[in-house]
């Protein structure tokens, strides 16, 4: 993995003619920034009408902002001191320019064409320099990364049959989407207008489109102009005429949505001209802080020529390990002799840079030893898997995601890291409402998510007044499990497995094994008085015992038709941990020797989520874990997301660490989906 020194600079207004600027540094291993100068003492001023006037020639203009930027001296100290320690360590230095919401006029500025304060050289044309626009974003929703090789790109371009009416130009749709597909290489390219005509390139395609698939990229191809100081765009209608779009809607409808690019792609057509260069260089800032994790726009009038170099290069880079501002340093540097080289610019929001990451496990990327193994405890049915939210975080978000939205919505006055912990905002409901709250939270917000969200898949019963969220949920995974193949619950339904135990509340298992052609019992764990008087199987069947063609499904946490069940809070995950103590006999005999004697497979959790701290120490609790040791035990549990785990190996070595107090546990770096699309190909390969 690469390893890099990170420069932070950031720019605010001080006053009417002058920035403070504000340096951190940080270096790989090390858990602390350095600050190299401070906003109180160091400041810079910008001749912006002089740089206007030089704006035709990018030499002359780099030499002139290069001037004015380092013109304090403790600035150029800064950035050399930075440099010069990420050379003596032999590291790239990404730099992230991070212009503060007080000086929106400093994006207009053209950075990349900085020149280097040494030599005059361009700055921003080497590997050794990754330079980006970072922007902060008020979207809490994380970014979570993709597996390599499974990048998807979906191509707008618009060419209104009107356009003549407003003196532009046609677009020449079957050349652009040649030079998009030419610029993506092997990545699979979806465009708008489809091929087959039926679909014009209008914002409620665009945005119907994003919704229905998982698209990585977002290439975009159109007319634009920036009038009184905003961005619009020349869309089309639903009659392929002319649908002038605000920069600013086009941003709310991508806010809107769960699932949004990671990477949107600005480019100028061949016949735009400087206006919609301008146009798309000033949407870029604003889709980044909207959350879109990284932006690159054309500042400017660029040539094809310069695009039909740059593109290639950036995506084949791009493939290679994932990182944006380093493929886009390389692009630019093939084109470093073109007087546009500059204009291709990055507005990002990912501290590490990357799009995608490897899958695969910790102590070999390359294979895993253990796979005849568990291959055989399943096919004996001596494998338990424990599935956590990773499963269905695609469907109704993440439980940070949730807690998140509470925080802002209730005003939770702790830490700011405790925002996103769903036990603690939870608990402060219960305080701050009523003790009933976040539970009636979390059912509102469940059906507010799937009938918003998937309103055109449900039956039309379900749409009308208040339907059981039970079924509004198995609704919505009977259509999931439909189209996708390898749907998790579709994977683990096949298995000859005779226990599946969730710490999810809804049926999803259930219903997917249902669908497989078994017949599943649903037990739910008597962590409290009130779960004692659920009746199971139990009551009807003392001597009931799993089967795959018979299996059990055991609720951990909770199950939603039963409110009384679900394990939210703070409080409840305290009273889970006594309950179950104190209630071992009422566990079933199966569930214990289980957790004690058969593979673990632990499915979609986080290590640092309180619900996996509170099941391992569940899991350590039982009698007879001597036997683990029997067994190959996987955790797929490590989903990567953007800022999350900064340094991986230190990551990995802690968790091995942590699961060596009750088992060895081999570590899968990726989400649940990636893992079980492994293991299914094995157990077919094994069936064959």
């Amino acid at each position: 993995m690469n390893k890099y020194a990170e420069l932070e600079i950031g720019l605010h207004r001080r006053d009417a003619g002058s920035y403070s600027v504000d340096f951190r540094f940080s270096q790989p291993e090390s858990e602390a920034d350095v600050r190299l100068a401070q906003s109180q003492s160091t400041q810079v001023t910008f001749d912006f009408d002089q740089l206007k006037e030089i704006a035709h020639d990018a030499e002359a203009y780099g030499t002139k902002l290069t001037q004015d930027f380092f013109a304090d001296p403790a600035v150029s100290n800064a950035f050399s001191q930075a440099r010069t320690s990420a050379q003596s360590l032999d590291y790239p230095l990404r730099l992230r320019l991070l212009i503060g919401p007080s000086a929106p006029e400093l994006h207009s500025l053209r950075w990349e064409t900085l020149r280097d304060p040494q030599d005059d050289t361009p700055l921003c044309t080497t590997e050794n320099l990754l330079f980006s626009r970072y922007l902060s974003s008020l979207d809490w929703r994380p970014v979570r990364l993709r597996p390599q090789g499974e990048l998807k790109a979906l191509a707008l371009i618009a060419n209104p049959s009107d356009l003549r009416d407003y003196n532009l130009a046609a677009v020449d749709v079957d050349g652009e989407l040649e030079r998009a597909r030419a610029a993506l290489s092997d990545i699979p390219l979806t465009s708008l207008p489809d091929q087959e005509g039926d679909q014009y390139a209008t914002l409620d395609n665009l945005i119907t489109s994003l919704r229905a698939q998982e698209y990585d990229i977002l290439y975009l191809v159109c007319h634009g102009a920036m009038i009184k100081d905003e961005p619009w765009l020349w869309l089309e209608d639903d009659q392929g005429k002319v649908a002038r779009t605000s920069g600013g809607e086009l941003v709310i409808r991508l806010k809107e949505l769960t699932q949004r690019p990671r990477l949107v792609v600005l480019a100028s057509c061949q016949s735009a001209g400087k206006s919609a260069g301008d146009a798309l260089a000033a949407l870029g800032p604003s889709l980044a802080e909207a959350g879109i994790p990284a932006v690159i726009a054309m500042q400017g009038n660029i040539s094809m020529q310069t695009v039909a170099e740059f593109m290639p290069v950036f995506f084949d880079e791009l493939q290679r390990d994932g990182q944006i501002d380093r493929s886009l340093a390389v692009a630019r540097g093939a084109v470093r002799g073109k007087p546009d080289f500059w204009m291709p610019a990055l507005f990002m929001r990912l501290k590490s840079g990357r799009i995608w990451y490897v899958p695969g496990f910790s102590d070999d990327r390359q294979g895993f030893e253990k796979w005849p193994a568990l291959m055989r405890s399943i096919r004996r049915g001596q494998c338990t898997p424990i599935i956590g939210p990773g499963f269905y975080e695609s469907m109704f978000g993440s439980p940070r995601d949730i807690a998140q939205r509470w925080s802002e919505a209730y005003h939770y006055p702790m830490a700011p890291h405790e925002r996103e912990s769903l036990p603690q905002v939870a608990q402060y409901l219960t305080i701050n409402q009523y003790r009933q709250a976040p539970y009636d939270e979390l059912e509102e917000y469940l059906e507010a998510e799937i009938q918003e969200g998937y309103k055109d898949i449900l039956p039309p019963d379900l749409k009308q007044g208040r339907a059981p969220l039970d079924r509004l949920i198995s609704a919505v995974g009977a259509h999931r499990r439909q189209q996708i193949t390898l749907e998790p619950y579709n994977v683990l339904a096949q298995l000859p497995l005779p226990i599946y135990i969730t710490t999810n509340p809804a049926n999803l298992m259930a219903d997917a094994l249902t669908d497989a052609g078994k017949d599943p019992q649903v037990v739910l764990c008597p962590w409290n008085e009130y779960i004692e008087q659920v009746e199971s199987i139990y009551n009807q069947e003392p001597d009931y015992f799993p089967t795959p063609e018979r299996p059990l499904v055991y609720h951990l946490f909770g199950q939603l038709s039963e409110p009384d069940s679900v394990v939210l809070t703070e409080d409840d995950y305290f009273n889970y941990l006594i309950g179950v103590t104190s209630n071992k006999d009422l566990i079933p005999t199966a569930v214990r020797r289980a957790l004690a004697d058969t593979a673990l497979l632990f499915l979609g959790f986080q290590m640092d989520e309180w619900n996996f701290r509170v099941l391992f120490r569940f899991i350590l609790s039982q009698q007879g874990g001597g036997r683990r040791d029997r067994y190959a035990h996987i955790a797929a549990q490590i989903e990567p997301e953007e800022g999350r785990i900064l340094e991986p190996e230190r990551a990995r070595r802690y968790l091995e660490k942590y699961f060596a107090k009750g088992a060895d546990i081999s570590l899968f770096w990726g989400s649940a989906d990636d893992f079980l699309n492994e293991l299914y190909q094995h157990w077919k390969e094994g069936a064959r």
